[in-house]
């Protein structure tokens, strides 16, 4: 069975929920990515996800001022986490199921990296490649 860990980006960029959205667009610029994770206020929080499309309605729609702005105003928050270990189809069904393009995965309350819809998509397009039924094992 396929997991989450199996595909899931480990390297994945954070943001402080302080940062003003000028710093964020900054390094989402620096670092070529449509999102970041939001780190917790305090270790009773829930990890946020800021994403292009947060941004775009805070700047465009509503106006908003992105040197006065935090990240925590505009992010989605609290965010559905899962564990590595879920297998692909139920982290895809959740996707469906609750309009996500991201899910975080963490380990403990820790943030172990980030499963997105695209990074499904290309694990079934590149086991067809490969001849096997999409999201079996390597």
């Amino acid at each position: 069975m396929l997991t989450v860990a199996d595909i899931m980006i480990t390297d994945v960029y954070r943001v402080s929920p302080f940062a003003t959205l000028r710093d964020a667009l900054l390094l989402m610029g620096e670092r070529g990515v449509k999102s970041l994770v939001v780190d917790r206020r305090s270790e009773h929080d829930s990890f946020g996800l800021l994403a292009y499309s947060h941004i775009l309605r805070t700047i465009v729609a509503e106006e908003g001022d992105i040197d006065l702005i935090n990240v925590y105003d505009v992010a989605l928050t609290p965010v559905i986490t899962v564990a590595p270990e879920l297998s692909v189809r139920n982290a895809a069904a959740m996707m469906d199921r609750y309009r996500l393009n991201r899910l975080i995965v963490t380990r403990q309350n820790s943030l172990v990296g980030l499963v997105t819809m695209n990074d499904i998509v290309a694990r079934i397009i590149a086991s067809l490649d490969e001849g096997q039924s999409p999201l079996a094992p390597v």
